[in-house]
């Protein structure tokens, strides 16, 4: 009698094992990747999927969001942030997983839709650019530096030395430019003087994509721009799309996930499309943006040295895109 009661106690320990076993693995496929959550849970960022169909996981960077829709995310210093998510702002709907970001080139595809195609910006530092080789090696578009206005305390406005030459040139190899314009001002009056610094040199010229205001602040010098605040950046970029709109032209806003997070009113930019700046394999903003840089040392058959990478988000016609 005994042999048969320690037979059914040992019967019952496995299938309690066993039990246990299945309840472990249901808690791990409802948590997702088998990661334990914290209070501080990590989800996935707005546009991003954990795993592709494959199960190959997709490149997201480093960016997380947060119990209560804070953003964590590094800048292209290898510095750590968090930021609120702004609920108002408007969310980008790419699908990461359908991003392959290596040495080997950049590719977005499985997503109906969207589609990319590839371009380039630059500046007279590029020197003389080959700009038939540029479209042969399957660059299509560029954004051309106008101008720029110095950093230092006189902020003085100059044109881009190689501009007049690049927009013919890259017209001729059948690129579609947009320009762009390195903005310090550091208020409405020197946003006005970069604005006809800009409408002067586009006589005489059309452009297929926006002119872009791209303000910036100087992290290793002493610059003009210092005590600018967030709030005045705003200004001077709605101004400048504003002139922009007037003289016929879409303007677009140069950002970055610092300056979305902490310099930006991104509501008040609600107008205009962003050209958004991030190294990391994936973008790591939640917001919307039509264009790109994904590289500052990029290497194009026809420029001499490095220049910055860029691609843009064309929504397909036959898809429901918000």
């Amino acid at each position: 009698m005994k042999r048969y009661i320690d037979i059914f106690m040992i019967f019952g320990v496995i299938l309690g094992c066993i039990f246990l076993t299945g309840c472990g693995r249901m808690r791990q496929e409802e948590t997702g990747a088998g990661e334990e959550r914290t209070d501080a849970e990590e989800l996935v960022l707005p546009g991003h999927q954990a795993e592709d169909q494959a199960g190959e996981e997709a490149p997201q960077g480093n960016a997380q969001v947060l119990e209560g829709e804070v953003l964590k995310f590094v800048d292209a210093w290898g510095e750590w942030h968090e930021a609120e998510i702004n609920p108002a702002v408007r969310k980008h709907d790419y699908n990461w997983s359908c991003l392959t970001n290596t040495e080997a080139g950049i590719q977005y595809t499985g997503d109906e839709r969207y589609s990319i195609r590839k371009g380039i910006d630059v500046s007279e530092h590029q020197g003389d650019i080959d700009w038939g080789r540029v479209k042969a090696a399957g660059y299509d578009f560029a954004f051309l530096r106008i101008g720029y206005r110095g950093y230092g305390e006189q902020g003085t406005l100059c044109a881009d030395a190689k501009f007049q030459q690049n927009i013919v040139n890259a017209h001729n190899a059948g690129i579609e430019v947009g320009i762009y314009i390195f903005s310090q001002a550091v208020n409405e009056e020197e946003t006005l003087q970069e604005v006809e610094l800009v409408l002067g040199q586009l006589q005489g010229h059309n452009l297929e994509l926006p002119v872009v205001f791209d303000p910036e602040r100087i992290r290793d010098d002493t610059a003009r721009t210092d005590n600018v605040t967030g709030e005045q950046f705003t200004k001077n970029t709605v101004l400048f799309c504003e002139k922009m709109k007037e003289a016929g032209y879409q303007p677009m806003a140069y950002s970055n996930m610092v300056w979305e997070a902490f310099e930006y009113d991104m509501e008040a930019l609600a107008d205009y499309p962003i050209w958004y700046a991030d190294y990391e394999p994936a973008p790591q903003t939640p917001y919307y943006f039509s264009f790109w840089q994904y590289s500052e040392k990029g290497s194009v058959d026809g420029i001499e040295g490095n220049v910055d990478l860029n691609v843009q988000f064309l929504p397909q016609e036959s898809a429901d895109v918000n």
